[in-house]
Order: structure tokens, then sequence, then C-alpha cells
């Protein structure tokens, strides 16, 4: 199995010709502009669709050992947005897995960026935001399937299930803190649920996906 966290940007290389910089400011993308994203399947297709929560839409993400991706390909600016936000919400983790191994790689949900270094297309480095199963909040790791990523853990455990959680990262602080490098864009963003490798289900709720200017977080859904 491929990398899941830095294969998707690089299945078939980046299209820079076609990417646009986001304007200066708060740049937010709706569940349903993220509806409309391009899908990357891995190992059949995840369930992405709109639903409402409490008369607001949001985009759900329902993985019955299925993984595959929602992913937008276009230069971002941290210069000017250095802080991303989004609000998450998980069904249940998966107890048990080892998820620092290939066999254990599977995630409630995920959030990741991914900055070019080169013109090759594995010339990619992500960083990858997990809700994750058996590690703690805060830890980090690689990827077992590629060194070009590396999984940042900020739920961790049964504590936050069922909640809505807000979440906000300076996108280059994490690059400094695991790639030692501080990168003046990105070239894409991605999220997912995913249960291929251990055949597990879960289902996570996305809204207020964005860049900012400001580590302002994001007014979740209660």
């Amino acid at each position: 199995m491929k990398s899941k966290i830095a294969g998707s940007m690089i299945m078939a290389g980046l299209s820079l010709a076609a990417s646009q910089s986001l304007p200066a400011g708060e740049v937010r993308f709706s569940a349903q502009e993220i509806a409309r994203w391009p899908m990357r399947s891995f190992e059949g297709e995840t369930d992405y669709r709109l639903v409402d929560d409490d008369g607001m839409t949001v985009l759900q993400a329902r993985a019955q050992g299925q993984a595959s991706a929602k992913y937008l390909e276009r230069k971002i600016d941290l210069e000017e947005t250095p802080y991303l936000h989004w609000c998450w919400r998980v069904s249940n983790i998966h107890p048990g897995l080892d998820e620092t191994t290939k066999a254990g790689d599977d995630y409630p949900a995920r959030v990741y960026v991914v900055h070019k270094t080169g013109l090759l297309p594995w010339q990619v480095q992500s960083v990858n935001y997990v809700w994750s199963s058996t590690q703690e909040a805060g830890t980090d790791w690689p990827n077992a399937f590629t060194s070009r990523a590396h999984l940042l853990a900020l739920q961790g455990g049964e504590e936050n299930v069922s909640r809505w959680v807000a979440e906000v990262r300076d996108v280059r602080n994490d690059f400094e803190t695991l790639f030692d490098s501080r990168p003046a864009t990105l070239d894409g963003v991605a999220l997912m649920s995913d249960g291929d490798n251990a055949g597990v289900d879960a289902t996570a709720w996305f809204t207020h996906l964005g860049f900012a200017t400001t580590p302002e977080p994001p007014n979740c859904p209660t």
C-alpha cells in the first residue's frame, strides 16, 4: 500500500501551472466546496457527503474499510495566511492499532498539507494532522510508508469522541519542527477518513477548514 499521506498529492505530480495564489487575508473552504474537490482513491472510496448538523451543512466522511482523500492542489501563501484552522468530529476510534506501522496506518480523521521540495513528483514534504486512536495528543512520528510524511496527533484516544473540536495550527512552525524547514508556501491541502489497512470503520465530520492571518480558533458547531 502506497502512502496515503503524500500519495494523494504526488499521484501524478502537482500541476503548478494550474495553481493560483490565494489572496491575502483569510481563506475559507465551505463544506460544499470541499465536497467538489477531486477524490484520490487508495483502497475503495470513502463515502463523502454533505449532511446537516443542527442547521449547519458539514462534510461527512464514512470509511468502512476504504481509503480515499478529498484534496485541493493549490498554492497557498503561508507568509500571508500561516494558520490552518478547521473543526472536526469522529464517531469512534480504532483501539489496539499500532499507528506507527503500515498495518495500523488508519485514522478516523486526517487533515494534511503538502509542500513541494523539487520538480519531481515524489519530492514533497507532508505534515499530517490526525485524530489518533492510540497515540497521545501531541505525539508525532514518521509515516510507515514514506519518510516524506510525518504524522502529528492533535486528538488521542476516546476523550473527545463524538464532540466537535476546533483546531488551529501554525503550519510553518510544524514544518520547522518536523522537517527542519520553514516553507513560504504550500502546494495542497487534503482531508480523509480511512480504514483500509486494518479493515476498520469510522465516520468523521469536517467544517470551517481554511487559512487565516491570526490564530483565532473557528466557531465550531455545538
